[in-house]
């Protein structure tokens, strides 16, 4: 194993070290089982294929029992014809061979031959069969296992999503549910494969007892190296994919728009491409090692089972000198040796098949009972109708070692369109194709998937100097929101306002303290209901790929789709303009790489964002930064849509670091490294001096300081 190790270890290239550093290594979530394929031997392929078949069998009646059982009795039906036509043809060569004369010979083997030719066309009938029970099962398979695999990710609580080991669990078990389909196929050959096998085992061994090692010996050399050279480009596959990750990064920094200006003034374009080719080129090595072991293997194998082929043939003329068989049983064996060879054969490949397949089918069985102990918990005690307030008491909440509070970085002044994760070039596509376990490029360890991890969100650390554990994002805080109002919280980068308004909007759950709706604590309460509550607009708010219709109307859609309310949201955001600028109205594709989608500065989205959660008409809307990516005069107009919003008895909780649109609020809070530090109405804290006041006038100072003089000339 160590000696395959070394053998495989990438030649790491100049560019590689130049562009990324070294080696690349990807923490991807099927790497785990990038041993498992390896330790395969002939001995755990038999203690474990009992196990994969069932699993198999189990996917298959959960998506289609009928289609499930028709596969099944396909299969077994296809092994036993292949047995009673090997009986068929040697009633039928005996036939043949024996008699006064050639006529009295066919007449006496044409029920053997009626026999044949009725076992073949119920063979062929059967085989269609499997085939359409096996198309019909494999989608569906694949949609089921995908579906529970959605729902239970979306039902898990945040700070799931945000757990490390949760997040890798999801990324493994995502290639699940096409595996899931893999295996019905693999499974289905392996059953035939075996019954087809052991069919022609007891035919030999009825006709003569020493056929059937002869067969073991004759199939054994193709089946080891079929499994070793699968062995080897499994070992392979991650310094294959690296490169080609690589290199198809490479390319796409070569076309992707953001690029582009820097490429054409900094000349750019003949650098990337010449590291594209040293990339390409250590690849191609790789390709050419495995070329070579696979070429030196199979004539190993050749030798083996030529030598092998001619000890049989040797055993049978012997046997047939010696009188001991006949001549008809000697062209059966011949014939069920070559099928007892060529399903052996294929029962090694689609074991291996089966098994890399299981794997991942297991990630996905660990996930569903993971997220099932992680789930937003169901029920709980009702909320009040109309509550007076929402009162944080001594609350305190830490993230995980694994994760950080989110950093709340200063307003932007425009955000780019931004790509969803799914439209974003995939970097890890092959470049040169390699042969994989029987199956094509695009479906070996990635089963036809991208394995191109999406970052997750850049994440302030709040750690302190030296590695000591988190302070708490919020520490202690007891404040109260009244209903029906303004509610600003001010406060620097990393001071827990985010942290607080996600409490709030029950995303998570206090480590101490209670947070009561007019003495109901949130922790007892429904928390469905609680999110029925609640609407908000994040700063970096989801761009969602649909038209400006649906990315107005997520924000409730659960609820009809009206256009009054579309039309009410829209205008209660003063997005009018920017639905009237989209080329076709609200029915505009907002997805720059689809044919006819649309682009939308930082600026139109923001409000776009804000008509969603007018359209939600939730009682709380919780903003952060609503008018990060809006020029002066347009954020003006947004703070009057809000005040509206308030004045209709809507309560806003407003996060903001623009301190003079804070002037309006009917109560602030500040936050200083999670601790609430003041509390009062903007002109309280101006008088006071205290925070809010060293803030305000850092900000204020900005736009009084004078410029100094021009130098004369």
């Amino acid at each position: 194993m160590g000696k395959r190790r070394e053998a495989a270890e990438p030649v790491v290239s100049a560019s590689e070290r130049l562009l990324f550093g070294g080696p690349l290594r990807y923490d991807m979530g099927w790497n785990q089982h990038a041993d498992a394929f390896l330790t395969l031997s002939f001995r755990a392929m038999t203690t474990q294929l009992p196990g994969m078949l069932a699993s198999s069998l189990r996917l298959a009646r959960q998506a289609d029992t009928r289609a499930a059982r028709v596969l099944l009795a396909a299969e077994v039906g296809r092994g036993a014809a292949q047995a009673v036509s090997l009986l068929a043809v040697n009633t039928a060569l005996g036939r043949l061979l024996t008699g006064p004369d050639i006529a009295q010979r066919l007449r006496s083997a044409a029920p053997a031959l009626t026999a044949l030719a009725v076992v073949m066309l119920v063979a062929a009938l059967l085989r269609a069969a499997s085939t359409y029970a096996t198309g019909r099962l494999e989608p569906k398979v694949e949609r089921v296992a995908t579906e529970l695999y959605l729902e239970r990710a979306a039902n898990v609580e945040l700070a799931a999503i945000e757990d490390h080991a949760f997040h890798k669990l999801l990324d493994t078990a995502q290639y699940g549910a096409r595996s899931a389909r893999h295996m019905i196929g693999y499974g289905a050959r392996v059953i035939n494969a075996m019954i087809s096998l052991v069919a022609a085992a007891s035919v030999l061994t009825v006709l003569h007892p020493a056929l059937l090692p002869l067969l073991v010996t004759m199939t054994l050399p193709s089946a080891w190296s079929a499994l070793t050279n699968a062995r080897r480009r499994y070992e392979s596959f991650h310094t294959w994919v690296q490169h080609a990750r690589a290199g198809q990064l490479i390319s796409s920094l070569l076309t992707e728009p953001a690029a582009a200006p820097e490429i054409r003034v900094h000349g750019v374009g003949p650098f990337l491409l010449r590291h594209f080719r040293s990339m390409s080129e250590t690849a191609e090595a790789e390709q050419a090692r495995l070329a070579r072991l696979a070429a030196r293997t199979g004539l190993i194998a050749a030798a083996w089972t030529g030598v092998a082929t001619l000890a049989t043939y040797a055993t049978l003329g012997a046997l047939l000198l010696a009188g001991a068989m006949a001549l008809s049983v000697a062209g059966t064996a011949v014939i069920a040796i070559r099928t007892g060879a060529a399903n052996l054969d294929t029962l090694v490949l689609e074991i291996n098949q089966l098994h890399e397949e299981a794997l991942f089918v297991g990630d996905l069985q660990r996930m569903y009972i993971a997220a099932a102990e992680r789930a937003i918990p169901a029920g709980g005690e009702p909320l009040p109708e109309h509550p007076k307030e929402i009162r944080f008491e001594n609350v305190t909440f830490s993230y995980p070692h694994d994760v950080h509070p989110p950093d709340e970085q200063p307003p932007r002044e425009e955000t780019p369109h931004e790509q969803p994760p799914h439209e974003q070039p995939t970097h890890e596509q092959p470049t040169h194709e390699q042969p994989t376990h029987g199956r094509s490029t695009h479906e070996q360890p990635t089963h036809g998937r991208s394995t191109h991890e999406q970052p997750r969100p850049e994440q302030s650390t709040d750690r302190p100097a030296g590695g000591a554990p988190h302070r708490p994002a919020l520490d202690n805080v007891t404040l109260t929101l009244p209903l029906g109002r303004i509610i600003a919280l001010v406060g620097e980068n990393g001071s827990g306002k985010t942290t607080l308004v996600k409490l709030l909007a029950g995303l998570y759950t206090p480590d101490r303290g209670r947070i009561l709706w007019d003495g109901v604590d949130a922790a007892r309460a429904d928390r469905r209901l609680l999110a029925e509550r609640i609407a908000m607009v994040a700063q970096d708010f989801k761009r969602w790929p649909f038209t400006a219709r649906v990315n107005v109307a997520v924000g409730r859609s659960a609820a009809p789709m009206t256009e009054e309310r579309l039309t009410a949201s829209i205008a209660e955001a003063g997005a009018e303009e920017v639905v009237a600028d989209l080329p076709r109205g609200l029915d505009t594709l907002l997805a720059r790489n689809f044919s006819g989608g649309h682009e939308l500065s930082g600026g139109q989205w923001q409000r776009l964002g804000i008509a969603r959660a007018a359209y939600r008409r939730g009682s709380i809307l919780i903003v952060d930064e609503p008018t990060a990516a809006l020029d002066a005069r347009a954020e003006l107009e947004v703070f009057e849509k809000i005040r509206a919003l308030a004045g209709g008895g809507q309560t806003v909780v407003l996060i903001t670091h623009r301190l003079a649109s804070v002037r309006h609020a009917d109560l602030v809070h500040v936050l200083e490294h999670g601790k609430l530090v003041e509390s009062g109405t903007p002109e309280e804290l101006l008088a006071k001096g205290g925070v809010y006041a060293d803030l305000y006038t850092l900000q204020a100072q900005q736009f009084t300081t004078r410029l100094p003089a021009p130098r004369p000339a």
